[in-house]
């Protein structure tokens, strides 16, 4: 039987998986029952020998007969914090808990690649290693913590793909070099001094001061840095509790750094230390700032990215394959794989607007447009047809 045969036969087998997985959400580092669930049905394909790095995680490998050459395949299985606000048969049944970013497919697209590779084994020259990891949305991260416990030893290449509803279903889209951004996050705590609100001249506004923060931090991004050379620097929260007539002593504010190099990463916490020591001098309050650091940069390799933009065109076609012109400044901890051995992450189209499906990720109205799972097959199998099946 040939691939595009196997491919649409196990179809249907992902669509069951990627809803079961849908319904059974779990968050980061408690996907324990989700690794269950997908070492189960892989250990009915046969050939793979399974192992479990983490009770989270899970490792197949499918080995060919001829050569030890090893490329890996890796899908993510952790959901998100969110109520999802979709009603399917299969929404979530976990309150508080969806698979919001496409974690679901990732990791049933990826089961059934392994399918099919595992009814050609005998034309596998090497080894196949399926990744299927925790954690991905929360640092330190999954892909860290598997790649110190081995399971990328003696791997040549790793491929990684996300489903992407802002590109239309159908279409790829490949990013050379940086592709992601480093994401550290940051608290700042500014202490002040508390009064009566019909009084503040007794007080050291921390309120006041934070305002004042905000709009100071948005300039260390818009005028004294390199405009090729990206950042985007955001405040997310800013907490205060105080009441009608109450100032409070103190101010809480968080958000998130993302950078395109280490240039940024590492100076603009410094310039924001600098903005800070100047401002709260200058009244009279003071500062706690912590940086909690996240994912590095992603970067694609120039071998890896010719190799996936070939299977790309082998797959679905020369008109499915996309340049990606600037990199996303979301972060992604594939990066992690990445600073090991060469790889390349693929951005696999799944909006379709008629279907409902251009919801952005992390949105509780995310929805798939399940023609994407027959395509992540279809791209994971390529990869492997032309690194280690030779016609």
């Amino acid at each position: 039987m040939n691939t595009e045969s196997l491919i649409h036969d196990v179809t249907s087998k992902v669509l069951q998986w990627r809803r079961h997985i849908h319904a059974n959400a779990e968050l980061s580092f408690h996907e324990q029952g989700t690794a269950d669930y997908v070492a189960a049905e892989l250990a009915k394909f046969g050939p793979l020998t399974l192992t479990r790095p983490t009770p989270n995680s899970v490792l197949a490998e499918l080995a060919g007969p001829h050569g030890d050459r090893c490329i890996a395949l890796r899908a993510d299985m952790d959901a998100l914090p969110i109520e999802e606000l979709n009603q399917e048969a299969f929404t979530s049944h976990n309150h508080g808990v969806m698979h919001a970013c496409g974690h679901d497919s990732h990791t049933a697209m990826l089961m059934g690649a392994a399918w099919v590779l595992c009814q050609q084994q005998e034309k596998i020259n090497g080894k196949v290693r399926f990744i299927f990891q925790h954690a991905e949305e929360v640092p330190p991260g999954g892909a860290s913590e598997l790649v110190k416990l081995g399971v990328l030893d003696g791997v040549a290449q790793i491929f990684g793909l996300h489903v992407f509803p802002g590109l239309p279903t159908g279409k790829v889209a490949i990013k050379e070099g940086v592709f992601s951004a480093a994401c550290d996050n940051f608290d700042l705590i500014i202490q002040g001094k508390g009064s009566h609100a019909a009084m503040p001249q007794d007080s050291t506004d921390p309120l006041v001061l934070g305002a004042g923060v905000v709009q100071a931090l948005q300039q260390i991004v818009s005028r004294r840095l390199d405009a090729n050379d990206g950042a985007v620097l955001s405040v997310a929260s800013f907490m205060a509790e105080g009441g009608y007539n109450v100032i409070p002593d103190k101010a809480h504010l968080r958000g998130t750094l993302r950078t395109l190099s280490q240039h940024n990463r590492t100076c603009i916490p410094q310039m924001v230390s600098q903005l800070l020591d100047g401002m709260t001098q200058a009244v009279g309050a003071s500062y706690v700032l912590k940086w909690t650091p996240g994912y590095t940069m992603g970067v694609n390799h120039p071998d890896a990215c010719r190799i996936a933009e070939e299977s790309v065109k082998a797959a679905l076609g020369k008109e499915a394959l996309q340049s990606m012109h600037s990199p996303m400044f979301g972060c992604e901890d594939f990066s992690a794989y990445q600073q090991v051995v060469p790889g390349c992450f693929l951005w696999v189209g799944s909006g379709n607007k008629q279907k409902g499906t251009c919801w952005g990720l992390h949105n509780p109205h995310f929805r798939l447009d399940e023609d994407v799972l027959k395509i992540g097959v279809s791209l994971h199998t390529a990869l492997i047809h032309r690194l280690l099946i030779k016609a």
